[in-house]
């Protein structure tokens, strides 16, 4: 099968890479039933609902290749949660008839943080995030599923997530799909219209959003990542028509959070190390 990503320097040079949504789609359908069903022996995925685009384009295409009774949706509020996306998490399930339920973190979160009243907006945020994949992978045990990760390309790249959280899932079919990706492949698939329309939010404090955070906007810093991942410099990419601050912003993140893209570091103390040294076969 041809790989679904259209070449990022086809078109204008400063414009984000584009896809082929149908065949991005078929693609990541049959990811997951390779690795979950064939993979694993696991027919059920169990999915993280925040009111986003990202966990709804997840909770799609996990409904289209395992079927909706296979599939799992679970909202996650938090008493400072805005209501509209426990709403717009609601129009994914409805929408897909898969299973769903919601279970209110406010309590467990809370447990912690009595204890941190002083917590600024950065560590409650890392909390809830670590909360919730707790919620994921208990309710997986439960039901014999599999939590299936829902973080894009873009955010991993600027390290926009919480590590041992967001990351932690065993499987994650848009990791490899930049944020403007993912909002193509939502309109083909059929994802409800306010959840790509909303601006991007953790959804921490009101008002607060993605690309206020990261000072650059998805679709500019993109084009910026897909061009750096191609080797071109910060030079190289002024010169050829991007805003010099805005590559800086993109390089800078993507440089700094190198380290959470990454599992943990081991001490070697033998020729058996795992994952530096133990592979199957298939791992080379």
């Amino acid at each position: 099968m041809k790989l679904p990503v259209i070449e990022p320097h086809r078109g204008d040079f400063t414009q984000a890479p584009a896809i082929n949504p149908e065949l991005t789609a078929q693609w990541l359908e049959a990811f997951l039933r390779d690795e979950l069903v064939a993979g694993r022996s696991i027919e059920r995925a169990v999915v993280g609902l925040s009111g986003g685009v990202d966990s709804a384009v997840t909770a799609y295409l996990c409904a289209r290749a395992l079927g909706p009774k296979n599939v799992y949706g679970v909202r996650m509020p938090y008493k400072q949660s805005s209501p509209s996306s426990l709403t717009d998490a609601y129009l994914v399930t409805e929408a897909l008839g898969i299973n769903e339920c919601t279970i209110e973190i406010t309590a467990a979160a809370d447990g912690y943080l009595q204890f941190e009243p002083d917590a600024d907006a950065r560590r409650r945020g890392n909390v809830l995030a670590r909360v919730r994949m707790l919620v994921l992978f208990d309710q997986s045990a439960k039901l014999g599923a599999l939590p299936v990760g829902t973080g894009n390309k873009t955010e991993r790249l600027l390290g926009y997530f919480t590590w041992h959280a967001d990351d932690s899932p065993p499987v994650n079919p848009i990791g490899d799909l930049y944020k403007s990706q993912v909002w193509k492949l939502a309109e083909y698939l059929g994802v409800p219209k306010p959840l790509i329309d909303k601006a991007p939010s953790a959804d921490l404090e009101a008002n607060q959003t993605d690309e206020g955070d990261l000072g650059i906007t998805y679709a500019k810093a993109d084009a910026v990542l897909a061009r750096i991942l191609e080797g071109y410099t910060n030079d190289q990419l002024v010169a050829r028509g991007f805003d010099r601050a805005e590559v800086e912003i993109v390089r800078k993140r993507l440089d700094s959070t190198h380290w959470k893209r990454h599992l943990p570091t081991t001490a070697m103390l033998s020729n058996t190390a795992i994952n530096e040294f133990y592979l199957r076969p298939v791992d080379f």
